[in-house]
């Protein structure tokens, strides 16, 4: 009988540990995917620092007036936890082309911002610009304090299915140069 009184509690203290582990992991984990969400994370290599940081300082995101700032993270990292994971997931290309140093200098950064951008628009296009609406949204908009062809603008776009990015492109960062 002490034979299995030892294998439950056995039992019991691996299942303890285990969940000990468990929530240690998960808070860990937890804590490193909100700290990659700060801006200081953001802007700590100087790819960011250097390029669009310094135009985000010049956007409406980082001065307005209603006194709101939207940071990286609210418009590059979706708030669900499936989506943003997998945001992260592929965050690390990013942390792949700054060990390799594919965009380490503003030439070679200017060179790839077509491609970066690109990248951007799509998933912003394929999920409804969702990290815009997490701040906007067509009902709480007060069109009467828009300007005349900016409501309208508003009201045709909304007509015709249009998400935020297919007319705010470089709301926030310089728009890659064309070459034709």
């Amino acid at each position: 009988m002490s034979v299995r009184r030892w294998g439950i509690g056995a039992l019991w203290a691996v299942g303890a540990a285990g969940a000990v582990a468990g929530i240690v992991f998960w808070g860990g984990f937890n804590t490193a995917m909100e700290a990659t969400n700060s801006m200081a994370f953001c802007i700590s290599c100087h790819e960011m620092q250097d390029n669009v940081y310094q135009e985000y300082l010049k956007s409406p995101h980082y001065r307005n007036a209603s006194g709101v700032r939207a940071i990286c993270s609210d418009c590059h990292v979706p708030k669900a936890w499936g989506p943003k994971v997998w945001r992260k997931i592929q965050a690390s290309n990013e942390l792949y082309h700054h060990l390799r140093g594919s965009i380490d200098t503003p030439e070679k950064f200017e060179a790839k911002r077509a491609e970066l951008a690109e990248h951007v628009w799509a998933t912003m296009a394929a999920n409804d610009s969702r990290e815009c609406r997490n701040c906007h949204s067509w009902d709480a908009m007060d069109h009467q304090k828009q300007t005349p062809r900016g409501a309208e603008k508003m009201q045709v776009g909304k007509q015709e299915g249009k998400t935020c990015i297919d007319c705010h492109k470089g709301i926030a960062h310089a728009l890659p140069k064309r070459d034709d």
